[in-house]
């Protein structure tokens, strides 16, 4: 396939420009990676402090509603007026919404400021992935600085729960917030000082903006978000369906409406270019496998195999390292190899045999079994991730550059939302389902009620007072426990012999992709 010609940016001149630029560039993506992680560990010490545990699961959703929405459309107007500012934007917001998140006295206050935190990373990872190739239109030199942004962004993602959990307890939940705001004050100075500002293409210059556009994404996105949210937790309810017919009703009218739309934010170019349409859909069916073993893993480990928390941090640490071990392998090999569409494709079929394999052994993998297949999962998506990237990039014209990068951050996120609801739905369902046969058959349906919710598994305290129940009661209290332990584990093995199944459909999309050429052409 003949491929559209490099962006034609201006590159930067001299290795230390580049580099002090980059570093700024790199420290506000480091800002929006460790938020979407670090969190996790601190929430019940937060809850403790502030109360409000109804508001506890949106301090995290409210971060991704604001970020999901905001990739797409600040990586438009970054086209348009060109993205120096808005990233200098981004990191500004995100720093004072973290002075904010520092300083709250309620869950509400908390909640808001995550939200405008969610606004500054969405903005920062629509508009700051598309200043690489500005920076660097030779794919050789702009492969390299991937790589390290793409290093140091899953480093930050695996290293976030530790971090967090070690400043939570040595100086106080504030911390992790008020870290940011360093960090961010040296973005800002490097950004500033030393990253160019690169005008927008010519194309676009005299565009008007698509504002109409910009509601339907933030309603469309926003509304499956909470759809999916809802469904996941409580079965389809009034606001979860009416959550949902939202989302498909501003799906159907921006489809209309780009169509027709003089400036669209979303260029029908993109959407008519096959290869371009079978990248997004790869980016989806990325993130949905790669959110569904970050999410459900922990609970696989820790739930149905009885390891302790630092046990199972140590096995699904090496899943978010090895991705950042694929990308450094890939940047050695991909300008290399003679079809680098072989490359992700390995990489699914890698990432395919891992899930199913987990699906496969149950409770009976060893400990070093499991650690054998995270280096495999996340080895296989380091092959994925920033190849279609850099894919998309080679493919995409200079003009639509920032909306297709953003596209591809989006739309992996919005496949980790539907990938973990239905995994979700499926895991809530078929857990119940085995729990209940297992208690009717042994006599013990009326002991059924403090198990109905997988997280007791997590509790060995209330492990042990059930167990007592249940032994008073007449039962065999730690063969009932064995049990329910069983049951999770069927019914995550479900979730994951889904992933693998999303696997293999990439696998075949990937097989079917027209072969993209990495070369420069002059």
């Amino acid at each position: 396939m003949n491929v559209r010609s490099e962006p034609q940016a201006p590159s930067v001149t001299g290795f230390r420009q580049s580099l002090l630029a980059l570093l700024g560039v790199a420290l506000g993506l480091m800002l929006s990676g460790l938020d979407q992680t670090i969190i996790g560990n601190v929430l019940p010490s937060i809850v403790a402090d502030l109360g409000g545990f109804s508001l506890y699961a949106w301090v995290a959703t409210g971060y991704l509603l604001a970020s999901v929405i905001s990739i797409p459309v600040f990586g438009r107007l970054g086209d348009y007026f060109g993205r120096k500012y808005f990233v200098l934007a981004a990191v500004l917001i995100f720093s004072l919404a973290s002075l904010l998140c520092g300083f709250a006295s309620s869950m509400a206050w908390l909640l808001a400021a995550r939200v405008l935190q969610g606004l500054g990373g969405g903005v920062l990872i629509g508009t700051a992935f598309a200043c690489v190739p500005e920076l660097f239109p030779e794919t050789a030199r702009r492969l390299r600085w991937q790589m390290l942004l793409s290093m140091l962004f899953s480093t930050v993602n695996a290293v976030g729960p530790t971090l967090g959990g070690w400043l939570s307890q040595s100086y106080g939940w504030r911390a992790v917030f008020f870290l940011n705001i360093p960090l961010g004050f040296l973005s800002v100075y490097f950004i500033w000082r030393h990253l160019p500002y690169f005008p927008p293409a010519a194309a676009l210059r005299r565009g008007r903006i698509d504002w109409l556009g910009a509601l339907l994404i933030a309603l469309a996105l926003g509304g499956l978000q909470l759809f999916v949210q809802f469904l996941s937790r409580g079965g389809a309810g009034l606001v979860c369906v009416g959550s949902g017919v939202l989302s498909l009703l501003a799906f159907c009218l921006l489809l209309w409406w780009e169509r027709r739309c003089v400036d669209p934010l979303l260029p029908t170019e993109l959407f008519r270019d096959k290869s371009i349409r079978g990248l997004f859909i790869l980016s989806v069916l990325a993130g949905a496998i790669m959110f569904v073993l970050l999410f459900y893993l922990p609970l696989l480990f820790q739930g149905a195999y009885g390891l302790q928390p630092k046990q199972a941090g140590f096995l699904i640490t090496p899943l978010a390292l090895c991705i950042t071990l694929g990308a450094i392998v890939n940047g050695r090999i991909i300008m290399r190899v003679r079809n680098p569409n072989h490359v992700p494709l390995w990489g699914f079929v890698v990432l395919m045999i891992s899930c199913a394999s987990l699906a496969a052994l149950g409770r009976t993998a060893s400990f070093n079994t499991l650690l054998a297949l995270m280096f495999g999962a996340g080895t296989g998506l380091g092959f994925i991730l920033m190849n279609l990237t850099l894919f998309t990039q080679c493919l995409a014209e200079r003009q639509h550059l920032g909306i297709a990068t953003a596209l591809l951050q989006s739309l992996r996120l919005v496949g980790g939302m539907l990938g973990t609801a239905l995994a979700g739905s499926l895991v809530t369902v078929l857990y119940r389902i085995g729990i209940t046969g297992d208690f009717e058959r042994s006599g013990a349906a009326g002991q059924l009620a403090p198990f109905a919710d997988p997280r007791i598994l997590l509790n060995a305290q209330e492990q042990i007072v059930q167990i007592k129940h249940l032994s008073a009661a007449g039962h065999n209290g730690l063969l009932l426990m064995e049990q329910v332990r069983d049951a999770l584990a069927r019914a995550i093995d479900v979730g994951l012999l889904l992933a693998a199944v999303l696997a293999l459909i990439a696998v075949w999309g990937m097989a079917r992709l027209a072969q993209v050429s990495l070369h420069d052409r002059r």
